[in-house]
């Protein structure tokens, strides 16, 4: 059988995808116990070959600049990307069925990994995070054997086969802009908010861990940081899905009168606690996935993911599949995450929905504030070290060297180097998210000025969001900044937010 055309090959990758995503969705919330990705991967090989991938690479270019060679290009790189998906599924179902069965023991009783990960967020008792953060930590270290064999063999396929051999390089050509620049930029951040993060995470350690703590905690405690349990008396998750609904309907975002977004909000032992949304086929079919463990991290990962969904489940129909479900990156969805996400730092929301005083709104809003702020310093050391990881992954095929070293520096609390490659994502996903921290300050200043700066409950801001929805992924998040009339590396926005934190 020869190549398909690109249309022909464009509506099959509809259907594979689909089928992935759906079992994806099934092992995420644990309806499933063992991944049968690559038996999908196995009924769709006829997608990804070398000859398909060829015929696309012609296609490219042969196209005239614009749209259709746009399109033909997200075509290609998915192919590219499928390829190595094929020859890897059976050693990616290795690794997540390893995860499944992967137990951890606590007083006794046998928990699975995942329920051991979630259990971490709600343990009230310093010590007793102490005690088990390291047996979850090293039940995951287990696992980095499989992880590293998965990451080299990951490589070695993407560089043959774009001949590119540098990583860096390939990710800066798919993503559209410079790594290093983006990483110079938002260090400069991070050195010239260090003073008011400092001050923001003593006073926030001091009132959610109490006086028992370390001077510096370790990174076990961040799952229970993140959860404000200290604060879930106030934000129950028996009362998440209602507020949060009626925080969206306030922007003219009716998730009740969305049918195309499939909710999961429930708490199940195999299901995992990582919030997610799963396009299986925008706009139609989008599920948006939480796992409430009660306190007020339950109202951002709902607010977070919706505003994946919103985006998804937005977009134009008529638009071609790849400019529905293809991007070259995730720097465009996570702004519309973000933007949502970060009404929980407006004071005026925790006053309007949970009967505080205008006090200690402020206060709890100020909490919300510190683990965004908490989670950019992050995510800045994260594309850091992995600036450093790829560059030197030739030689030395893939250490942990800087981690643990850069992560415990820019966030204050203590970090394991073997979580290394556990904290890893593929493709410099770290990157995507600090663009979106770029260009969400952007987008709230933009609001505040053309809105006000009570933005985020006026239907005119889900207008606003609801015009650019329609577009799909088809813009890049730095197209999307001329827009508001940004430059894409004006940090002024985001410096601004960090400085005025502490």
């Amino acid at each position: 059988m020869g190549a398909l055309s690109p249309n022909a090959f464009e509506s099959r990758l509809r259907s594979y995808l689909f089928e992935r995503s759906e079992e994806s969705r099934a092992l995420r919330v644990g309806e499933k116990e063992t991944s049968e990705q690559a038996a999908i991967v196995e009924r769709y090989a006829d997608l990804f070959t070398r000859e398909q991938l060829e015929a696309l690479a012609g296609a490219v270019e042969a196209a005239a600049a614009g749209d259709e060679r746009e399109r033909l290009y997200r075509l290609h790189m998915t192919c590219e990307s499928g390829v190595v998906t094929a020859q890897l599924a059976p050693l990616q179902d290795e690794l997540q069925n390893a995860e499944l069965a992967t137990r951890v023991e606590l007083d006794g009783e046998e928990l699975s990994l995942r329920a051991a990960s979630a259990r971490m967020s709600t343990l009230a008792g310093y010590e007793e995070r102490e005690t088990l953060g390291p047996a979850v930590w090293d039940a995951a270290a287990t696992l980095n054997g499989a992880r590293l064999e998965l990451v080299r063999a990951s490589e070695s396929l993407k560089a043959e086969l774009s001949a590119e051999p540098d990583p860096v390089a390939r990710n800066e050509a798919q993503k559209g802009i410079s790594l290093r620049e983006l990483a110079g930029v938002l260090a400069s951040v991070g050195e010239r908010s260090a003073a008011a993060y400092d001050a923001l995470r003593a006073r926030w350690l001091d009132r959610l861990l109490g006086d028992e703590r370390a001077k510096q905690p370790s990174s076990y405690h961040a799952a229970y940081l993140f959860r404000l349990t200290p604060l879930a008396h106030v934000y129950t998750k028996g009362h998440a899905t209602e507020i949060c609904k009626a925080t969206l309907r306030n922007l003219g975002c009716d998730l009740d009168e969305s049918p195309n977004i499939r909710t999961d909000l429930e708490d199940r032992p195999q299901k995992s606690p990582r919030p997610s949304v799963i396009a299986s086929d925008p706009p139609t079919v989008v599920h948006l996935i939480t796992r409430p463990q009660g306190g007020l991290q339950d109202y951002q990962d709902f607010l977070h993911e919706a505003g994946h969904a919103l985006h998804y489940a937005g977009c134009d129909p008529d638009l071609s599949f790849a400019f529905r479900a293809l991007s070259r990156d995730y720097a465009l969805t996570e702004i519309y995450s973000y933007i949502v996400q970060g009404i929980a730092r407006e004071p005026g929301w925790h006053e309007a929905h949970f009967g505080l005083s205008t006090e200690q709104a402020a206060e709890n809003a100020e909490a919300a504030t510190f683990l965004d702020v908490f989670m950019f310093r992050r995510y800045l050391a994260k594309l850091l070290f992995e600036l450093d990881f790829w560059s030197r992954f030739s030689s030395d095929g893939g250490t942990s060297d800087g981690y643990a070293e850069r992560l415990t520096g820019s966030t204050g609390l203590g970090y394991r180097s073997d979580r290394y490659l556990a904290d890893m994502d593929s493709g410099f996903y770290s990157a995507d998210y600090l663009r979106a921290w770029i260009r969400s300050a952007q987008l709230r200043a933009y609001l505040r000025e053309t809105v006000g700066d009570d933005w985020w409950r006026h239907a005119e801001t889900g207008a606003f969001l609801r015009e650019l929805w329609r577009e799909g992924l088809r813009p890049s998040s730095e197209e999307m900044a001329a827009r508001i009339g940004f430059d894409p590396l004006d940090v002024a926005p985001l410096l601004a937010e960090q400085t005025a934190a502490g």
